[in-house]
């Protein structure tokens, strides 16, 4: 049996007085949410310190303590690891902490939404990673904003591999496929190929793939925590070529490293729709149709219970329909200068 103590202000403490127990074999409903454990927890987890987190609250460690060890013994199960190096979520904690997180942000913006008397949607927290934010999604947002101008959207954007960091209620994620507790909706898979600016295909015009790269610097796009050569070294293991991935300079971004062959030197690697336009004009050359997918993908995560929210889904909706053919603005293959 799990006790759970009801204290004066519709939460539960660790107290002696007023104990009610609850089976732990049985479903934990709302009548028995543990409010103060849970707001407990949630503030140690995000300062990662009782002391922090009893600072935040104004609250004695002491009583932290109690309500976090009550939580525990509520789902049965250790919530953090403490260490003589410090707290550390464990896998249970890990699942729970940005759950509650989600849900006080949502419960403090809209009662300060009541009390403020504006009675119009919270904005939309909409993440975009740099890259298809500057190259593709910003008319996307305009539209979006000029069609449906009662929704406020506060867009962010962090160059990470996988989901932000950041509390949000949407992002668009460039990853590799895989399986949480969201709704992901595939935008479009990325496909790379060697692109260069005129000029240099012109100064290695009759050179073969393999001697083209050999040629020239090599542009890297970092991805965080993979090696500044992964993307280059992939391609080259899926050609059969013998290269040299490791040299050359590397940018933060693909559109960052993008400009700088377009004004400068060296062959990037690049998802040829993202930059289908700057192909199209001449700006960007593709010199050999040596495509190949990197595994990696463009991806619309939203938390499911969202998804009954009417804004959300109506900007989920826009954002799919706008990647049509499973590409960017609809952006078809581009066409290659050579096939060597």
């Amino acid at each position: 049996m799990t006790r759970i103590d009801v204290d004066q202000c519709g939460g539960q403490s660790a107290a002696s007085e007023g104990e009610i127990q609850i089976a732990t074999d049985r479903l934990i409903n709302r009548r028995w949410l543990p409010l103060n454990a849970l707001r407990a927890f949630e503030a140690v987890g995000r300062h990662m310190s009782f002391t922090g987190g009893a600072q935040a609250l104004t609250v004695s460690q002491s009583a932290m303590s109690r309500h976090v060890s009550s939580l525990e013994d509520l789902v049965g199960k250790p919530l953090f690891e403490r260490g003589p190096t410090g707290l550390k979520l464990t896998p249970a904690g890990a699942i729970l902490l940005p759950v509650i997180g989600k849900c006080l942000d949502r419960m403090e913006q809209t009662i300060n939404t009541i009390r403020n008397k504006d009675l119009e949607s919270r904005p939309l927290r909409l993440h975009i990673p740099p890259s298809l934010l500057y190259q593709n999604a910003l008319p996307l947002i305009r539209d979006f904003h000029k069609e449906h101008p009662e929704v406020r959207i506060d867009v962010t954007s962090s160059n990470v591999t996988g989901e932000p960091r950041a509390n949000v209620d949407m992002a668009i994620v460039f990853d590799r496929p895989n399986v949480d507790d969201k709704v992901a909706d595939l935008l479009w898979m990325v496909r790379v190929a060697p692109l260069c600016s005129p000029a240099t295909a012109d100064a290695h015009k009759g050179k073969g793939l393999e001697q083209f790269l050999q040629d020239n610097e090599l542009l890297h796009v970092k991805l965080e925590g993979e090696p500044r050569g992964l993307l280059w070294s992939s391609y080259a293991d899926q050609q059969r070529l013998a290269i040299d991935t490791n040299d050359g300079l590397a940018f933060d971004t693909a559109f960052s490293a993008v400009r700088y062959a377009m004004s400068a030197s060296g062959v990037v690697l690049a998802d040829i729709d993202m930059f289908a336009q700057e192909i199209a004009k001449g700006e960007l050359v593709m010199p050999f149709d040596r495509i190949s997918g990197d595994g990696f993908g463009y991806y619309l995560k939203t938390h499911t219970e969202d998804l009954a929210d009417p804004a959300i889904y109506m900007l989920r909706d826009w954002i799919i329909s706008h990647f049509t053919y499973g590409a960017p603005n609809g952006a078809a293959q581009p066409p290659a200068l050579s096939a060597n």
